[in-house]
Formats: C-alpha cells, structure tokens, sequence
C-alpha cells in the first residue's frame, strides 16, 4: 500500500517538476542580447505591418470597385435608348354647337351657385324679431 501510494506521489510531482524546470519559449536559456521587450515589439511591428497590407488591398479594390461601377453606369447610360420626343399637343377643335352648349352649361352652374348663395346671404341679413 506504501509502495502504491508513493508511486502515485512520485507521478504525480513529475510533471510539475518539469514545468518548474523550463524556461518559457525555450527549452534552454534565452540566447545572448534577448531582451523580451524588443521582441514582444517586433511581433506587434510585424503585425502592424500585415494588417497595413491588409488595409492597402482593401482599398486598392474598393477603388477598382467604384471605378467599374462608374465605368458599368456610363455603359448602361450609353446603350439606353433615348426618350421619343412628345409630339405637340393638339387643340382639341369644337363645333360652334358644342362651344355654344358648353357656355350655356357653365352659365348654369354659375347662376345656380349664385342663387344658393343668396339664399344664404338673405337668411344672414333677416332682421332679428
């Protein structure tokens, strides 16, 4: 029972011995004139500069991309058949007849609306008892 549980201890301490032992990123020291900062720096440099390259293809193709739409829109505005002119209006001609009844009816209208107008003004302008 001894011997178990020693083993069990013994496995069990063995990989936090290693980790204790290694040095992060290398398995041995860090060679000569490695300073941390410098190169924590050169890895936010370079990815930087990846994501400036990034941005600069973007551009350059949202730039192709409009010069394609304005060259599409000048094609399509060439190739569209121009609008027929609208020929002048005519005059609608009438026989005397018809002009004669069409004033008689505007005359109508005309008196009718008069008379119930004055209907109303005589009944606003009656006396009061």
């Amino acid at each position: 029972m001894r011997r178990l549980i020693f083993m069990f201890l013994l496995m069990a301490a063995a990989p936090l011995a290693a980790n204790a032992q290694t040095w992060p990123g290398w398995p041995g020291p860090p060679p000569p004139g490695y300073d941390p900062g410098s190169a924590i720096a050169d890895q936010h440099r370079i990815e930087m500069d990846r994501l400036r390259g990034q941005a600069a293809e973007r551009e350059a193709f949202a730039r192709q991309q409009r010069l394609q739409t304005r060259l599409t829109i000048q094609q399509l505005e060439a190739a569209r058949q121009p609008t027929p002119p609208l020929p002048p209006p005519t005059a609608y001609v009438r026989s005397p007849e018809e002009e004669r009844r069409a004033r008689e009816a505007q005359t109508a209208r005309r008196e009718e609306m008069v008379r119930g107008a004055t209907e109303i003004d005589a009944w606003l302008d009656r006396r009061p008892d």
